[in-house]
């Protein structure tokens, strides 16, 4: 038995599945606190068996890197009471036989969109994020991508666009790729979700210049063969295009990468690739 949990901010999905990343089952909840939130998700797999691995595609900030005591605990979360929860030692203790691989979430949907989605075949990927806040996973060679904590894109510092004296809304940098051009800080410049903005409204153009620059960073630290972006704030029409657009302007004919068209896509498996990827973690 292979089992997948996909821990979000708001929803939390456990799953049975194979581990060529195919869901047979699932099943999403609301995300409440940690003890009530992985106590239905057990309860839930123990209802369908004794799973042999669990892969866990979870939000950050995460503990990643085995063998440091961080490892499998989220971190200084803004989510309340969830900074410093274990979920591998509380996993752990509900199936002792079974194996834990535990990411990110955007770095599990990295993974699925590479070997199932709109990256399929391609070893270099980046996904991106774009919603409450900005993430990014990334697959680079093959293999998932952390150092000793794990990719934080969004709070990459890119270039003003000329004009936009926007602070930003981010609690710690301000004006980062996070401040400038997440859900909230949309809501904050322009007075009204994103949601609620028509293709042609000028925001669109200001998201993808910000958007723009936070691939073209990117491009020059991991050389992603494709850039998938994703999340809420992603859906606006024409938003992949104008971002390709003015990232094909910035990089001014130097990363060979973008020569690949599209380059810039949107997600293929939606609201499966998290944890799509989840299950791919287990087998890993």
């Amino acid at each position: 038995m292979i089992a997948g949990i996909e821990l979000g901010g708001t929803k939390t999905v456990v799953a049975i599945g194979t581990a060529a990343g195919d869901v047979q089952e699932e099943w999403r909840f609301p995300t409440t606190a940690p003890e009530e939130t992985f106590s239905r998700a057990i309860d839930w797999l123990n209802e369908r068996g004794t799973p042999e691995a669990i892969g866990i595609a979870a939000f950050g900030p995460l503990g990643v890197v085995p063998g440091r005591a961080s490892y499998g605990k989220l971190l200084a979360t803004p989510k309340p009471g969830w900074a410093g929860f274990s979920i591998t030692d509380t996993l752990a203790t509900a199936f002792p036989q079974a194996r834990l691989t535990i990411e990110t979430d955007v770095n599990a949907a990295a993974l699925a969109e590479a070997r199932l989605g709109a990256a399929q075949g391609l070893d270099d990927v980046a996904y991106i994020t774009i919603g409450t806040g900005i993430g990014a996973g990334i697959l680079s060679g093959g293999h998932l991508v952390h150092g000793a904590l794990h990719p934080e894109t969004g709070h990459f510092k890119v270039p003003r666009k000329p004009g936009d004296d926007f602070p930003g809304v981010c609690p710690f940098h301000g004006d980062c790729l996070e401040g400038l051009a997440s859900g909230p800080s949309i809501a904050a410049r322009w007075g009204k979700d994103a949601a609620e903005l028509p293709a042609d409204h000028p925001a669109w153009e200001t998201e993808a210049w910000y958007l723009a620059h936070g691939v073209l960073a990117l491009l020059g630290i991991v050389s992603p063969s494709r850039v998938i972006i994703g999340g809420g704030v992603s859906q606006a029409e024409g938003f992949h295009e104008k971002t390709e657009r003015i990232l094909n302007q910035i990089a001014a004919g130097y990363f060979s990468p973008i020569e690949a068209k599209p380059y810039i896509v949107p997600p293929m498996l939606g609201q499966q690739a998290g944890i799509k990827g989840a299950l791919l973690l287990a087998a890993v």
